[in-house]
């Protein structure tokens, strides 16, 4: 049985927790920030978890975590 390969674009965006969870950065973060309120942008700079709906989903693109 050959290696599975894991999904670039998945691996760049999520990382997994010592507990098995998924980590994710926030969006709306990048670009035309002066629109954007200061405490608003602060938060942003915070990492999230992702919803336990979509957690199987990304730990198959992510088999060696």
């Amino acid at each position: 049985m050959p290696k599975m390969k894991t999904h670039r674009g998945a691996a760049k965006r999520f990382k997994l927790t010592a507990t098995g969870k998924v980590k994710r950065s926030k969006a709306y973060a990048s670009h035309i920030l002066t629109s954007k309120e200061r405490k608003r942008k602060r938060n942003l700079r915070h990492s999230a978890l992702v919803n336990k709906s979509d957690q199987d989903r990304i730990k198959k693109l992510l088999p060696y975590g």
